[in-house]
């Protein structure tokens, strides 16, 4: 008895190991982004100029049934903004370790379809600079306090659309950063992530 249990309870991890591998599929991403690190200040003379940076990382699909899916992403994101304070030029250009994920709505046929998609995002500052006064480039320091640049984790929500295709996924997605990234405490100033996202993604066989 003791070993008909054993193997009974060996087939069904099996099973369910095989099962699991079938359903969740890897996939890769790689696209650029327009952001806005948005200021809201009684000192800031000119709005921030949208910048250009690019976003790369790996994805996972685990399907919930035919039309929903469940995405997490891991990604490395470049993000920031260009502003003019008093006349004087500065600009910060952070790079993201993020961690978006979203559910997926999609329809269709197995070779083409649209996907709507929401979720939310975490992110943690790995890197950048930025470029002050006089045109000199420094690297971003992190964290709080007047010495800093940026405080380091931010998080948001995020939303979008695309299509599927041949196993590819052109998609666009928004991004509404809602922290507060100032690294000094300061009623009077606000500065938030908005990015625009357009991505190729090597996504999923539809089945």
């Amino acid at each position: 008895m003791k070993k008909q249990l054993i193997r009974t309870v060996l087939i069904i991890l099996l099973v369910n190991s095989g099962f699991l591998q079938a359903q969740i599929r890897p996939g890769y991403i790689i696209g650029i982004n327009r952001s806005t690190l948005e200021i809201k200040s009684a000192d800031l003379t000119k709005k921030p100029e949208t910048i250009t940076g690019i976003h790369f990382g790996g994805a996972l699909d685990i399907p919930i049934n035919k039309n929903i899916s469940f995405q997490p992403n891991l990604l490395f994101t470049a993000k920031g903004s260009n502003f003019t304070f008093d006349s004087t030029e500065y600009s910060l250009s952070p790079i993201y370790v993020e961690i978006p994920v979203y559910l997926v709505f999609s329809t269709g046929s197995d070779y083409i379809r649209l996907q709507l998609s929401a979720g939310s995002y975490v992110a943690c500052g790995v890197g950048g600079y930025k470029i002050v006064s006089g045109g000199q480039l420094q690297d971003l320091r992190y964290g709080s306090g007047s010495e800093k640049d940026l405080r380091t984790f931010d998080a948001g929500f995020n939303f979008g659309a695309g299509i599927y295709f041949g196993g590819f996924v052109i998609s666009v997605r928004y991004e509404i950063g809602l922290p507060n990234l100032m690294p000094s405490s300061s009623p009077a100033t606000e500065m938030k992530n908005k990015v625009l996202g357009i991505s190729l993604s090597s996504l999923f066989i539809y089945q």
